[in-house]
């Protein structure tokens, strides 16, 4: 039925119906429009009905009404063309007829352009931000004032450089509209030689500052006796020097940042070092920008004419030559869309991340080794870093098909399954199956390398395809070589393909690993889902330890075999340590199943974070969150009937017998000695210890009180660990 406002309701459960709109067994329609009736009653401007089960990115496609990236608007504004502007004096040359207002009209157009540049990286159009700008339309215009000209064209080519480099990453994704030139007037800059025109800028700059300092030139100035060479920017000897420190650190900031992007474009890695000195100067200027706000800002009090300041100068006056629909007719076919200009102070913030996220890249060392690679992109993506440094991370990783332009994909592998030495040349690398191989591992990379969102959503399909290329090596190396028989015996190249054949299986689960993790990041889990999410990274953990464990036992037996007589060897397994990083993985292991069984117990006793709502079932939620792990067969056999078999039995009392967190602090205290000399390992180690500790109190005083104390509220917190809560026992 159609209730008074047109929604469609079906109450009553059809044949038909149930054919259409797959949901579970038992479905019934109920009518909603009370319901509806009542959210549109109380929600406010802005505000989205959230449900257990839904969030913002649960549901990438729904409209965000008057965000401008996701709702076009409609914003006409003045001017419909850069002629139309320029003919009602929108962009004046000279700016003005007084010298020292000339000098506050460009510092202002410095500053608006910083904040379009940082508004455009954070995924608005080219067009509708740094090219609202009159001047960089039409360079020529300003050919007569050589700071201006020289600065537009700066601008230009700055923006050229991130451009190729975005679209060379291709990690642009939902940001599609950052590439898009629409044909505005990038190129025309051939080399570097406009440089030399901002040079002698700055050289005049430096020299007119030295110059204001002296008695002498004050006077000059007042007497207005100076010459050619000697003649002041404005006409104010006590402003002088301070608009000379505020052009001056805009300028050499520019041209910093600009050597700093051309430097990370060098193949391999070559131009960190220099990329370097250039980031620790641009942070040196912009702490000079950020002091001659306060000037600017004085300044613009006494010339200001509106009585609302312009947030995106440093004077507050609002900037010449700007208008956002200049480019309305060859931006976008759909209708123009009001853009909101992040301010001066957030684009201050945004380079100054931008900046110490580019340092971080440039401060790696390159480690041909897979293992470190993807420690280090999942570290860096803790940073929450935007596109513009992402893609100059992708960039670096894959140059030409090889990891860092240098490496090679297949020795890249090799090292990663530790193979050794004398297995590198065999003909192994040209088999089809070995070829596809590479190109997963470049994929993947290319997939760590995008935002958070996009990358949960390509990993979960990715591991579809590691799973069929983990078969398809399987076959072709039974067919080349025989079947695996196990023997002391077996030929070299049967080593070789057991050893990849482990590897792949033990990266599909690490793929599975960061797959769940992000689910958390992103926060796609309910509370009352967390006990089958703890359960399923508890499955995919123990897969995941006994593949690396695997991996490094057979490391170690082709370095024995190699290096020492059988008889050694086998003496030598009585001393047999289990690696450190399998023990890291043991603690998590610990962890995920002692969270899993404690949210078991409180559900099956305390009647907690239980399954309610009229909608979805808990078995569609289980889907819903590891379907693409339930059709790579991660793990085989595991399936809802199995999460419901392990947890049906959770008690409080068993919780306290089989303490998984105790397993888990006896683990890391043994760990803390293998990773003194490791920082981030030691700081992971006391996180793992404080969800530990937290964790073995509260099943404590749970099972102590929690079934006669009616007024014990229990709730999950993330405040030492961003996968591992920890439970928090309060009295309401």
């Amino acid at each position: 039925m159609a209730d008074d406002r047109g929604f469609n309701v079906p109450t009553t459960t059809t044949a038909s119906a149930a054919a259409a709109i797959p949901s579970g067994d038992g479905t019934v329609w109920t009518n909603v429009s009370n319901l509806l009736s009542s959210a549109c009653n109380e929600l406010c401007d802005g505000e989205l009905i959230h449900g257990d089960n839904f969030s913002l990115f649960a549901a990438m496609s729904a409209l965000e009404i008057m965000d401008p990236k996701m709702d076009s608007g409609m914003d006409n504004g003045r001017y419909h063309s850069v002629d139309e502007a320029i003919e009602n004096g929108a962009a004046p040359v000279p700016l003005s007829f007084d010298k020292t207002m000339d000098v506050i009209c460009i510092l202002d157009i410095m500053d608006h352009l910083l904040a379009c540049e940082a508004t455009w990286h954070k995924g608005h159009s080219l067009a509708q931000t740094v090219f609202s700008c009159t001047y960089l339309m039409r360079l020529d215009r300003t050919s007569a004032h050589p700071l201006l000209h020289s600065f537009c064209r700066l601008v230009r080519a700055t923006c050229n450089v991130v451009i190729s480099v975005v679209s060379e990453a291709r990690t642009h994704e939902e940001e599609d509209l950052f590439t898009i030139a629409y044909g505005l007037p990038l190129g025309g800059e051939k080399g570097d030689t406009f440089l030399s025109t901002l040079n002698a800028v700055e050289e005049t700059l430096c020299r007119q500052m030295r110059a204001c300092k002296s008695p002498a030139a004050k006077k000059m100035v007042v007497e207005g006796t100076w010459t050619a060479d000697q003649e002041p920017l404005q006409t104010n000897p006590d402003l002088e020097e301070g608009f000379c420190r505020a052009l001056l650190c805009r300028l050499r900031f520019r041209k910093h940042y600009y050597h700093l992007l051309m430097c990370m474009k060098k193949p391999q890695g070559r131009g960190f070092e220099l990329a370097r000195k250039h980031i620790s100067s641009c942070l040196l200027e912009l702490q000079q920008m950020q002091k001659s706000a306060e000037f600017l800002r004085s300044i613009g009090c006494l010339t200001r004419k509106d009585t609302v300041p312009m947030e995106t100068t440093a004077s507050g006056r609002h900037p010449v030559g700007f208008d956002a629909n200049l480019n309305i007719r060859s931006s976008a076919l759909a209708p123009p869309r009001a853009i909101k200009t992040l301010s001066w102070d957030m684009a201050f913030e945004y380079f100054k991340k931008l900046l110490h996220d580019l340092d971080v890249i440039c401060s790696f060392s390159l480690d041909p080794l897979l293992e470190n690679v993807l420690q280090f992109i999942v570290e860096f993506q803790k940073l929450q870093p935007d596109l513009v440094a992402r893609a100059h991370l992708h960039v670096l990783l894959i140059q030409g098909g090889k990891l860092y332009g240098r490496d090679p994909v297949f020795f890249v592998m090799c090292k990663a399954s530790a193979l050794p030495e004398s297995m590198k040349d065999l003909n192994i690398q040209k088999n089809e199956a070995v070829v596809q191989l590479g190109q997963c591992l470049i994929n993947l990379l290319k997939i760590l390398c995008t935002n958070v969102a996009w990358q949960r959503r390509k990993l979960g399909k990715v591991l579809q395809d590691w799973r069929v290329i983990y078969v398809q090596l399987e076959i072709a190396f039974r067919e080349e070589f025989g079947e695996f028989s196990g023997i002391s015996d077996e030929n070299v190249c049967m080593k070789l393909a057991r050893h990849i054949l482990i590897w792949v299986e033990e990266q599909t689960y690490w793929i599975a690993l960061r797959f769940l993790s992000l689910g958390f990041e992103l926060e796609l889990y309910s509370s009352n889902e967390y006990c089958m999410v703890y359960w399923y990274l508890y499955v995919i953990l123990v897969k995941l330890a006994e593949k690396t464990h695997l991996k490094q036992l057979s490391a170690a037996d082709s370095a024995k075999r190699k290096g020492k007589k059988k008889r050694d060897s086998v003496m030598d397994t009585k001393d047999y340590r289990i690696p450190p990083a399998v023990m890291l993985l043991q603690c998590y292991i610990c962890l995920a199943e002692g969270l899993a069984m404690m949210l078991a117990a409180m559900r099956n006793e305390l009647k907690l974070f239980q399954h309610v709502g009229p909608f979805n079932t808990e078995y569609e939620r289980f889907v819903q969150h590891f379907e693409h792990l339930q059709k790579a067969c991660l793990p085989d056999h595991i399936s809802y009937h199995s999460y419901k078999d392990y947890t049906a039995q959770a008690r409080l009392s068993t919780l306290v017998t089989y303490n998984h967190f105790k397993d888990a602090q006896k683990i890391v205290k043994e760990l803390k000695k293998s990773f003194a000399n490791d920082p981030d390992k030691m700081a992971e180690l006391r996180s793992i210890e404080q969800v530990a500790e937290r964790n073995n109190i509260a099943i404590n005083v749970i099972n102590r009180v929690g079934a006669l104390d009616a007024t014990l509220k229990i709730s999950l917190e993330f405040t030492y660990h961003p996968i591992f809560a920890v439970a928090v026992v309060k009295r309401s």
